[in-house]
C-alpha cells in the first residue's frame, strides 16, 4: 500500500487508473486520517491525509485495497482545548459526506452506547466504481401536463401481490410490468419517491421497537438506503430508465434542512466529527444547534461548502436520470443565514446551474423557524406544496360555509400566491393528501387522529385535519355512511384533478387505503404504513377518468393565469357572482365556466357542498345559450353514470357532490342521446 498526495478534486472517493483518490473538507481539523478496513471491519491502515488549499484534505492510495468495494472512513483531530463548537474525537470513525455507498445500516443506539473507539459498530463508506456512460432520455413532461404520484418504495410494493416477491420493498418493483401499467392506467406522469438517501433510525424509536419508515433523517446525500436498492446506483439508474421509456418521470424527496446526527446529545458519525462549526448552524455559545427543522439541528446552508455539497448531490442524482426534486422544509434552504430570501445562496446556486435549473423543483415552503411559512415566495422556476389549497378544499367538502371566495382562488390556481415574478399556474402543487397526514379514506372516516401505535400518547401528528367522518367515527358497516364516504372521496379527487395547477396524488388513495386513523405513520414500517392491495377498486377507474379529462381538454393545460372571459364565476341561478354572493355564508353552490381560449369549447363545473340537492340554472336567460343549448355530462360524483345530455336550462346537483359538463351543439349529438 502506498499513499501519495493526490488531488483536492473531486471530493469523495474517486477510482483512477493509478489508485483511489480521497478528498474531504474540514476547515478546523488539525489532522485528518483515512482509515481502510477489510470486509470484517478490521482496520488495516490509518493514513494521514495531506492538508491542501481550501481546507480540503486529500491523498491517493495505491495498492491492493485501492479498488471498488474498499471500505473506509475518516478520523479527525482538532486543537486542544477545543474551541467552542468543535466536536473532534479521533475515536469516532466518520462517514464520507460524498460517499456513494455505505456498508451497513446505521444503528444510532449502538453508537451512542459504545465507549472508546467505535469502528466495530460504525458502518463504513464504500468505494464505488464509476458507472459506464448511459444516455438519459427524459420524458420532459411539460409543467402544465404534470400529474404527480407520491409513493414510498417499500410501502407501495411490500404487500402487492402483483409484484414478484423478490422485488417487493425495493426500487425494482417500480419497473415491474404491473406497476408500469398501474401508473399509466391512473394517468400519472411523475413519480415522487419519499426519501431514498441513506438514513438513520432515531434512538427514541429503537427504544419503542419502532423504526424510521419515511426516511426523513438523512445520513448521506449520495448513498441509497441499501434495503431499497440492493444493486446500488447501477440498479437505480436502470429502473429510472425503464420508467422513462414508459413516459414516466422520477422525482426524489430530499432532506437538506438537517442531518441524522441530531442535537448536541446525538451520535457523531459524519459532519459533526469532521467540522461541526462549518457544517451546522450553532447557537451563539457554540454549545447547541439552531433547530429550524424540529429534528435537533439545522445544516449551515449559508456556507459555501454546504451549498457545494448539496448541489453536487443534486447533480449526481440528475446524472442517474432523476427529473427533479421535492425539498423537505425548504424555507431552511432560503435562510441567509436567518431570514428567508428568495435569492439566498443555495437557491441562487441552483438557479444559475445549467443542469439543475432545468429540472422540476418543488418546495415544501415552510420550516419551524421564525417567519417559517413562505408559501408563494420561492423564485420563478419553482413549484410549491400548497397547503392553503389542501385545507380550503377539505373544509369546503366538510360543509363549512363562507368558503366560496377561497375555493374559487384554489380552482383558479391560487393566483394571489403565485402570479408574480413570471410564475405560472403550474407553480401551485395542489394536494388533498400526502404522506404526512390522513389518507383520503381516513380523511372521510375520522375526525381525530389515532396515533397511539407511535408511542407518543397520541400527541404527535397534525391536530388541524379539516376532516369529516361522514357521521360515524372510524370503521362502520352503516350503508349510508359508507356511501357518503365514497362520494366524498370522489368529490375531493375530482376537485383536485379539475383545478388549475399541478395535482399531486398520494399512492393508495386510488385504493381507499386506510392507516386506521394514524395521521403520522413515519415510524410504522408495517401493515399500517404499507398499502393494502384489494381487488380492483372503483376509485382507480375514477381517477383514470379524471386524468383522461385533464389530458383531453386544453382548459387544464394552461401555463399562465388568465382572467376575463376564460373563467366565469356564476351563481347557481346562472348570473355572474356579485360581491354579496361571494360573502353569503349560506350559499352552498358555485358554477365555474372555463373556456378554451380561441375555441368555443366550454366546460362548466357545478359544486354543491350543501346537505340538500341544489338546482343550477345554466344561463340566467335561456336565449343566452344560443346554438349551444346542450351539455354532455362528464363527471357526476353522486352517480356512476354522468353521460346524460341536458337539453334544458336546469341541472340538479345532489347534496355533497359536483358535476362537470361539456357544452356541445345539437349536430354533435345523436337524437336518442338528448334528454330534457
Amino acid at each position: 500500500m502506498k499513499l501519495l498526495q493526490g488531488k483536492a478534486h473531486p471530493l469523495g472517493a474517486t477510482v483512477r487508473a493509478d489508485g483511489v483518490n480521497f478528498a474531504v473538507f474540514s476547515k478546523h481539523a488539525t489532522r485528518l486520517w483515512l482509515c481502510l478496513f477489510d470486509d470484517d471491519d478490521q482496520e488495516l491502515a490509518r493514513l494521514p491525509l495531506h492538508q491542501g488549499e481550501g481546507f480540503i484534505w486529500h491523498g491517493l492510495v495505491q495498492g491492493q485495497l485501492a479498488q471498488p468495494g474498499c471500505r473506509y472512513g475518516f478520523r479527525a483531530e482538532g486543537a486542544a482545548p477545543a474551541p467552542q463548537g468543535d466536536c473532534f474525537d479521533v475515536n469516532k470513525l466518520l462517514l464520507d459526506p460524498y460517499g456513494k455507498a455505505v456498508s451497513a445500516p446505521l444503528q444510532l443506539p449502538a453508537l451512542l452506547a459504545h465507549q472508546g473507539d467505535n469502528a466495530l459498530v460504525m458502518p463504513k463508506s464504500v468505494v464505488t466504481a464509476p458507472l459506464p456512460p448511459m444516455a438519459i432520455r427524459r420524458p420532459q413532461i411539460p409543467a402544465a401536463q404534470t400529474v404527480i404520484y407520491e409513493l414510498h418504495i417499500k410501502g407501495f410494493s411490500q404487500l402487492n401481490p402483483h409484484i414478484s416477491e423478490a422485488k417487493r420493498g425495493t426500487i425494482a418493483a417500480l419497473a415491474e410490468p404491473w406497476a408500469l401499467e398501474h401508473f399509466k392506467r391512473l394517468g400519472v406522469t411523475t413519480i415522487e419517491l419519499l426519501p431514498i438517501h441513506y438514513f438513520a433510525d432515531e434512538p427514541h424509536l429503537a427504544e419503542k421497537n419502532l423504526s424510521n419508515y419515511w426516511g426523513y433523517n438523512s445520513a448521506a446525500f449520495f448513498a441509497i438506503q441499501p434495503s431499497y436498492c440492493p444493486g446500488g446506483a447501477a440498479q437505480f439508474r436502470q429502473v429510472v430508465a425503464s420508467l422513462h421509456r414508459h413516459g414516466i418521470e422520477v422525482l426524489l424527496d430530499v432532506v437538506f434542512n438537517h442531518s441524522g446526527e441530531g442535537d448536541q446529545h446525538g451520535a457523531t458519525f459524519s459532519f459533526r466529527g469532521l467540522d461541526n462549526r462549518s457544517y451546522y448552524r450553532l447557537t451563539a455559545d457554540g454549545q447547541g444547534y439552531v433547530n429550524h427543522s424540529g429534528c435537533g439541528n439545522s445544516l449551515n446552508l449559508a456556507s459555501p461548502v454546504m451549498q457545494r455539497l448539496l448541489c453536487d448531490s443534486l447533480r449526481y442524482w440528475a446524472e442517474l436520470g432523476v427529473d427533479g426534486f421535492r425539498f423537505d422544509l425548504a424555507t431552511t434552504m432560503g435562510r441567509d443565514p436567518e431570514q428567508f430570501c428568495p435569492s439566498a445562496g443555495l437557491l441562487a446556486a441552483i438557479a444559475q446551474d445549467p443542469q439543475l435549473s432545468q429540472l422540476k423543483l418543488i418546495a415544501e415552503p415552510w420550516d419551524l423557524g421564525n417567519d417559517g411559512y413562505q408559501l408563494g415566495n420561492f423564485p420563478s422556476g419553482w413549484c410549491e406544496w400548497n397547503d392553503f389549497y389542501r385545507d380550503t378544499v377539505r373544509r369546503f367538502w366538510r360543509g363549512d360555509g363562507g368558503l366560496l371566495p377561497d375555493l374559487a382562488k384554489c380552482l383558479h390556481g391560487s393566483a394571489e400566491h403565485f402570479e408574480h415574478n413570471g410564475r405560472g399556474i403550474a407553480a401551485s402543487v395542489n394536494f388533498i393528501t400526502a404522506h404526512d397526514g390522513f389518507t383520503l379514506a381516513d380523511l372521510v372516516s375520522y375526525t381525530e387522529r389515532r396515533n397511539l401505535a407511535n408511542g407518543e400518547q397520541n400527541r404527535d401528528g397534525h391536530q388541524h385535519n379539516c376532516a369529516f367522518n361522514c357521521g360515524h367515527e372510524g370503521a362502520t358497516e352503516l350503508p349510508q355512511v359508507l356511501a357518503l364516504r365514497c362520494q366524498q372521496q370522489r368529490n375531493l379527487l375530482a376537485t383536485l384533478l379539475l383545478s388549475q395547477g399541478t395535482p399531486m396524488l398520494l399512492a393508495g388513495d386510488e385504493l381507499a387505503n386506510s392507516q386506521q386513523g394514524n395521521n403520522n405513520s413515519y415510524c410504522q414500517d408495517n401493515e399500517i404504513g404499507w398499502l393494502q392491495w384489494p381487488d380492483p377498486h372503483p376509485l382507480t377507474d375514477f381517477i383514470a377518468k379524471l386524468t383522461a379529462i385533464r389530458k383531453r381538454f386544453p382548459q387544464f393545460k394552461q401555463t399562465q393565469f388568465h382572467r376575463g372571459n376564460r373563467f366565469s364565476w356564476l351563481h347557481p341561478e346562472g348570473r355572474t357572482m356579485t360581491a354579496a354572493d361571494w360573502n353569503d355564508p349560506q350559499l352552498s353552490g358555485l358554477q365555474l365556466q372555463i373556456d378554451a381560449g380561441n375555441s368555443d369549447d366550454s366546460l362548466r363545473l357545478l359544486l354543491n357542498n350543501g346537505q340538500q340537492p341544489l338546482q343550477f340554472q345554466l344561463a340566467s336567460n335561456l336565449s343566452d345559450c344560443g346554438a349551444h343549448r346542450y351539455w354532455r355530462g362528464l363527471v357526476d360524483t353522486a352517480t356512476a353514470d354522468p353521460t346524460v345530455v341536458v337539453a334544458s336550462n336546469h341541472i340538479t346537483v345532489q347534496a355533497f357532490s359536483l358535476q362537470l359538463i361539456h357544452r356541445v351543439t345539437a349536430q354533435d349529438l345523436p337524437d336518442e342521446s338528448i334528454s330534457s
